[in-house]
């Protein structure tokens, strides 16, 4: 019997899965959307960029963004009762009117 993956992507086969017409495309706006500090975003992960993904139990969660860190953005999130910080490319960030 194999022994079980324990990799930092384990069990994310349908969390980062595209949908067929969202394969082989750029979303240059996501990456290009100016953010400042108090913005409101939302957390997808996009399983084709793998640099600055944060943890898949941050998918689908809202935070605010707290500051910047080199090409990435310091998102302020709530997890359970504990507030926490996850710094993510903004490519897995969409923002939220």
């Amino acid at each position: 019997m194999a022994k079980r993956a324990h990799g930092g992507r384990q069990g994310t086969r349908s969390i980062l899965k595209k949908k067929k017409a969202e394969r082989s495309r750029v979303f240059i706006n996501r990456v290009m959307h100016p953010y400042a500090e108090g913005d409101r975003v939302a957390i997808v992960l996009d399983g084709a960029q793998q640099k600055g993904m944060p943890h898949r139990r941050f998918q689908g969660k809202t935070g605010i963004i707290s500051g910047i860190q080199g090409r990435a953005y310091v998102v302020s999130v709530l997890d359970g009762d504990m507030q926490k910080t996850v710094v993510a490319r903004p490519e897995h960030l969409r923002p939220i009117e």
